[in-house]
């Protein structure tokens, strides 16, 4: 699943996605920490990976998701 970057917060290394149908999702540091990221900017396209409802992956775009 494709994403926008809304906000990141550095210290909690947790922030929140626009999905490409306008729903806003929070993801928290264990799906940030999953990945291969040292940071995020608002309006950057991500990839993510669902656990259920909860975001438990989140990369960049150019980055593949690992099998789930």
């Amino acid at each position: 699943m494709q994403a926008t970057v809304r906000s990141f917060d550095e210290a909690t290394r947790s922030g929140t996605v626009f999905l490409d149908d306008g729903t806003v999702l929070e993801f928290g540091a264990p799906a940030f920490d999953a990945g291969p990221l040292r940071l995020l900017r608002s309006g950057q396209r991500v990839n993510l990976a669902m656990s259920g409802a909860e975001i438990s992956y989140i990369t960049l775009s150019t980055f593949p998701v690992p099998p789930q």
